[in-house]
């Protein structure tokens, strides 16, 4: 290394001669050099742009962390705040303003249209940092003025209301003053699970906001320059934690949305890396190529005089002009798609992305740029080494001749860590670096595998009854200049990709779609008091719709498990707290399991008789073994709104959660919680629209405060959402697409050389124009076929993966769409192979026949 950066620094590696014989050397090939770049251009500029918009995302977060939260603190609850805490929050002082979060029915009575809405409720001039977007503009500034709302804008367009209408929510109607365009802490996106309306917290039906409803308290706080609200963070936090008050500052919003997006920019690192190293396979594959078409002249140089390693160093500069233009031209289309890249993931984020460059990127991009071009360069150059004189007489016997050197494993070696350590810098994660570059060196090791054992079984199974070009075309596979290897990791990879995003969606969307099957039911309706319950169920019926389902719902917490209160677990700091010992449970009461349930451990009890003895209740088991770590025979103390019920455990029960359901985590026997507070939920299945909407608004004009949401709702919801991220995935992915196509592009066209000199052969032979392109056509159905394949297994395995351990829903083959990009594969293969093909066969005979000996 010392030698060489001692020759670096006096221009003696690289010397006058050098650098005109490489210009000369190229002469003929920069056209053909400049489209194996192209790959590597793509791969740069998709760094250039993930790294400048992750910059702009970290700047973004930074600048915009207050009009995040919307206040400099916030207390929320799931309860109406005790007196304690009121006590607290009035001695806090500075500006405050409240907010009370819950779901119901928006009833519109112009176009006789319910939907199930998320309602804000507000008191106080919040948010204090940003603004609540409107149209028209400026309208949040004084619609608590009055009975008025401001109802989210898509919401409005769907159903065709327009400003001056009216939307009733419980018992109350308010005038639609503004159409909300943009809230605080919320994205895009979020609206699309359930509509946002804000109203006046002065003017809310109280009974929509009375005990056993599902309602969210939270108060803001803007405090002078001078308090440091993270250190009352500190103070209250014992407080708040014994009251379940949450507490979220400035610092901490940054942090968690920085974390978040954190999450979004590694994976678009990801996609980079892919392209940047699709883009070397380019690379490399072309050097290959073309270093073998300069052998002659290597061998002629050695007769000469030229030693080996200046031929070399000849051959390096041109890889090192090729990694610059590349670098360049990579950085300029990068700062492009930095224009376009915060547009296409806007609806994912709260904030607006701001045009910006990171001080890094160009810099980087343009020595990843050089430095990728060469180190993939480097395993094909160093066969120049090897050249010996005499192959300037023997060339067409030696051509093939490979010998062995050790330095190529050294060269393999630093390619990994390459990988692993761009993937490291990407992420800012030494762990997260090796993961990733571990993932993308497996996969690429299976498709080589893959590869190669279809190479040796294509040598190794030919069936001798086939016709003689199809044995010719398959033949193809295996003989000296094949494109199978490299045709399967770029094709296969690329397919691959996009494969498992279909397979993802497939899966997701058909764990809802369930319902569609068996009779199940498609609509619920909750919230019903138990002195509504009669009534519901009778307005059910009377729009010709059965009754499917009808459970009792009893809120409730955990006291004690095993002897131990919670609030003791909490100050064991040996003690494992989670949710699932904090949260709120909604327990229910029957004498059956369901057919959603299973029973995987003791025995269900569905009736409880005998007084004075443990209560038998069944808990779903993962929340049993992972959460609570309780088994049969465990006892459990719940507090039932005061009342303190000491339980035994006695089955464990697997749930199937996707199916649409009334499935609980707690089932209590029949003869314990009837006397409870509690409110029901009532299934039904709708035939049509129509019924759908009939029985929604005869529901909540008769019951306002009674919600409902139906399956096709949500199935629209998925829909859109999956759609958006679908284009966001298939965007990103594109990089690797297009890197992915110009290598297959770049694949076809350096192996065209090849392909004259066997065709001008078989034409010799007597072979017509129709048989030697059959041939070549054969050759590429069987690469597209192959390439297609292999994508498509990786991704029904990685597929696989995913369903069981991250997802844990069944897999779901969808079989259409992925058999048709299987076919939309092999059909460009075969296109981009027989484009490249035209004007082979027309070749003179006697031209090509002289290079051969």
């Amino acid at each position: 290394m010392v030698t060489i950066s001692r020759r670096l620094m006096n221009g003696r590696m690289f010397d006058a001669w050098v650098w005109r014989m490489a210009w000369r050397d190229s002469k003929g090939s920069r056209r053909r050099l400049l489209l194996f770049l192209s790959s590597m251009v793509i791969g740069v500029a998709a760094l250039v742009a993930i790294n400048s918009f992750g910059y702009s995302l970290k700047r973004a977060v930074e600048a915009e962390a207050k009009t995040l939260l919307g206040a400099d603190m916030s207390l929320e609850s799931d309860h109406p705040f005790t007196p304690e805490t009121e006590a607290v929050i009035d001695s806090l002082g500075g500006e405050q303003a409240r907010r009370v979060s819950f779901s119901s029915m928006a009833y519109f009575p112009g176009v006789d249209r319910t939907r199930l809405s998320t309602i804000r409720a507000h008191a106080g001039a919040y948010p204090f940092y940003g603004a609540i977007g409107t149209e028209p503009p400026g309208v949040a500034n004084d619609y608590l003025s009055g009975r008025n709302a401001l109802v989210d804008q898509s919401l409005m367009k769907e159903f065709g209301v327009a400003l001056g209408d009216t939307v009733q929510i419980g018992v109350i109607g308010y005038i639609i003053v503004g159409a909300l365009v943009k809230t605080p802490r919320e994205a895009e996106l979020a609206m699309l699970f359930s509509p946002r309306i804000y109203i006046p917290l002065a003017h809310v039906d109280t009974a929509l906001v009375s005990f056993g409803s599902r309602v969210e308290h939270e108060v803001y706080f803007r405090f002078p320059p001078e308090v440091d609200a993270e250190a009352i963070r500190e103070t209250l936090r014992p407080h708040l934690d014994e009251y379940d008050v949450g507490l979220d500052t400035v610092e901490e919003m940054r942090e968690e949305w920085g974390g978040a997006l954190g999450n979004l920019y590694r994976f678009l690192s990801l996609v980079a890396l892919i392209a940047l190293v699709l883009g070397g396979l380019g690379i490399g594959s072309s050097i290959h190529v073309y270093v073998k078409q300069r052998l002659s002249t290597v061998a002629i140089l050695r007769c000469l005089g030229v030693s080996s390693n200046r031929i070399f160093r000849v051959y390096l500069v041109q890889a090192l002009v090729m990694g610059t233009f590349a670098g360049i031209a990579g950085c300029l289309l990068g700062i492009a798609l930095q224009v376009v890249l915060p547009g296409v993931v806007a609806g994912f984020l709260p904030i607006a992305i701001d045009f910006r460059v990171a001080p890094t990127a160009l810099p980087v991009g343009l020595g990843i740029g050089i430095g990728t071009t060469v180190l993939f360069a480097l395993l094909p150059l160093l066969s120049v080494r090897k050249v010996s004189p005499l192959l300037a007489i023997r060339l067409p016997f030696e051509s093939g001749r490979r010998k062995r050197d050790g330095l190529r494993w050294g060269v393999y070696a630093l390619l990994a860590g390459s990988v692993i350590g761009f993937a490291a810098l990407q992420t800012e994660s030494a762990t997260l670096g090796l993961a990733y570059g571990a993932v993308l060196i497996t996969v690429f090791g299976l498709l080589c595998l893959v590869a190669t054992m279809l190479m040796r079984s294509a040598r190794a199974f030919m069936p001798t009854s086939l016709h003689y070009l199809w044995r010719q075309g398959l033949a193809n596979l295996y003989r000296p200049n094949n494109q199978t290897l490299l045709m399967i990791l770029a094709v296969g990879l690329s397919a691959f990709l996009i494969m498992v995003l279909v397979l993802v969606e497939s899966m997701l969307v058909a764990q809802i779609s369930t319902a569609d099957r068996e009779n199940r039911p498609d609509m619920v309706f909750f919230d019903i008091q138990p002195d509504q319950l009669a009534g519901v169920m009778q307005l059910v019926r009377d729009q010709g719709l059965p009754v499917i389902d009808q459970s009792p719902i009893v809120t409730m917490r955990i006291h004690a498990i095993g002897g131990t209160t919670i609030d003791a677990m909490r100050k064991d700091s040996s003690a494992r707290v989670n949710w699932a010992h904090r949260r709120e449970y909604r327990s229910t009461y029957r004498d059956k399991i369901t057919d959603a349930e299973r029973v995987v451990g003791g025995e269900f009890v569905g009736a409880f008789e005998e007084a004075g003895t443990l209560i038998p209740v069944s808990v779903e088991r993962e929340l049993a073994e992972d959460q609570l770590k309780v088994g049969i025979g465990d006892t459990i103390v719940f507090d039932v709104q005061g009342r303190l019920i000491e339980t035994q455990v006695t089955s464990l029960r697997e749930v199937d959660w996707q199916r649409m359901q009334s499935n609980f985590f707690v089932v209590f026997p029949v003869g314990v919680l009837e006397d409870a507070p509690q409110n029901h939920i009532v299934m039904t299945r709708t035939a049509s629209d129509e019924a759908r909407t009939g029985v929604q608004g005869a529901i909540v004009v008769n019951y306002p405060n009674v919600s409902s949401i139906s399956l096709s709702l949500v199935l629209a919801v998925f829909d859109e959402l999956f759609g958006r991220i679908s284009f966001v995935v298939r965007f990103m992915a594109l990089f690797s697409i297009l890197a992915a196509m110009l290598v297959l592009i770049g694949a076809v066209v350096i192996s065209r050389y090849k392909r004259i000199a066997e065709s001008v052969l078989l034409k010799t032979l007597g072979a017509s124009r129709r048989q030697v392109l059959a041939i070549m056509l054969i050759e590429y159905l069987f690469l597209g076929v192959f390439s297609a394949l292999t994508g498509l297994v990786l991704a029904y395995g990685a597929g696989w993966g995913l369903a069981t351990y991250v997802f844990e829903v069944p897999f779901v083959a969808a079989p259409g769409p992925l058999f048709l990009m299987v076919f939309a594969v092999i059909a460009l293969i075969m296109a981009i192979g027989m484009a490249n093909s035209r004007g082979i066969y027309a070749r003179p005979a006697l031209e090509v026949l002289r290079t051969q000996v």
